[in-house]
């Protein structure tokens, strides 16, 4: 999979742009703010419909204007799809495959697959747990795009429930016993959608330590694949005997239900729930990545992640585009030389880069200088 041609309007700094790309490896290169980053967060988004850099699509929108379109040729397996997205802060995104409009722009996500590498990366294993909930949850929307859809109503359901907490603790006789009742319903909610996800993420939890393990032993030096751990932290307790989640789930929302009225929020679900990052040769000296471990063994454990992210989406039969946004001036030689190693041989690899100097002889390949809102090909 490759991106042939990407088309922007009223997309960050730029009003219209036209960039033609090929299959291999691509580098945008220009000084900071020339809008070199704006072009990969836009293939990105098309990806995921949401952006690696900021979370709300309102700075995604040109100043000034009220809309942006995003619109790039992608190629798969030899055919080629028109894939496109019109950003509307405020009202209801609309997408578009070959110009025929979808019912739901949520129904693009997924089909164009990316791995973004940046400096931001260094947030999944220092940063607070939302961080690490992200990054599972887009790539299970990568490998399963209808949990697009999962996800949404869940934090739908999410909402409207915390402002019936919000209102419970007031509530007296009549009234708080139909709040009450009004709660069940929205428990039957949160627990079917929270369910779903959950076992979603459990199993994405699975699937990726392999990866994760054989990941850090490439890019650490010294490391072997048996170093590097991940577990999920629900926040919903394990199923004991014959329960299952569902009854596990519903369980622990009645065991919190006072906590809940009492603090107005809801305190269980996979919106609560992290990952536990962990280093270590055994089970007996492992420590969380989180507070112990050094500046160079955070970056690498970062970098493994996305690295196991692509390897497993390539294991499900799909040759993602990656983006490796900046992010080589953040890691010294030797890193920035295993990473491009590893990533040399993908189908499509976009660089960006302040400076030709700092993309690594690995990965040189097709150069677009940016600055003053022109992309230039060397």
């Amino acid at each position: 999979m490759h991106v042939s041609h990407l088309t922007l309007h009223d997309f960050r700094s730029y009003a219209d742009v036209d960039v033609a790309l090929e299959a291999g490896v691509t580098a945008f290169v220009g000084r900071n703010g020339q809008g070199k980053t704006n072009l990969v967060e836009a293939i990105d988004y098309l990806s995921r419909l949401s952006s690696h850099r900021v979370a709300t699509d309102a700075p995604l929108i040109r100043a000034g204007t009220e809309q942006a379109v995003i619109r790039a040729a992608v190629v798969r397996e030899g055919r080629t799809a028109i894939l496109e997205v019109e950003l509307n802060p405020g009202r209801a995104n609309r997408a578009r495959i070959n110009r025929s409009p979808l019912s739901r722009a949520r129904d693009l996500a997924g089909i164009v697959r990316t791995v973004v590498f940046s400096p931001e990366d260094l947030a999944l294993v220092k940063g607070d747990p939302s961080q690490r909930r992200r990054f599972l949850d887009d790539l299970i929307v990568l490998r399963t795009p209808r949990m697009a859809g999962v996800l949404s109503d869940y934090e739908r359901v999410l909402r409207q429930r915390n402002t019936l907490l919000k209102t419970m603790y007031a509530a007296r006789g009549s009234s708080r016993e139909s709040a009450l009742a009004t709660l069940a319903v929205w428990d039957d909610h949160l627990v079917a959608t929270g369910t779903e996800l959950l076992a979603a993420r459990q199993a994405l939890a699975t699937d990726l330590a392999p990866y994760l393990g054989k990941a850090y032993e490439a890019v650490a030096r010294g490391a072997s694949r048996d170093d590097a751990r991940l577990e999920y932290q629900p926040s919903v307790p394990a199923p004991v005997d014959d329960e299952d989640l569902t009854g596990s789930f519903r369980a622990e929302l009645a065991r919190r239900q006072h906590d809940e009225i009492g603090r107005g929020v809801t305190l269980v679900g996979p919106h609560r729930d992290d990952i536990l990052l962990t280093l270590g040769p055994g089970d007996d000296q492992r420590l969380p990545v989180r507070g112990y471990a050094s500046h160079g063994e955070s970056w690498s454990f970062a970098l493994a992640l996305r690295l196991a992210s692509y390897d497993l989406l390539r294991a499900d039969g799909d040759d993602p585009i990656l983006v490796l946004d900046d992010v080589f001036a953040e890691l010294d030689a030797e890193r920035r030389t295993q990473l491009a190693e590893l990533v040399a041989g993908a189908e499509q690899v976009l660089v960006t880069a302040a400076v030709a100097a700092d993309v690594p002889p690995q990965l040189r390949g097709v150069t677009f200088q940016v600055a003053g809102g022109e992309v230039t090909r060397d």
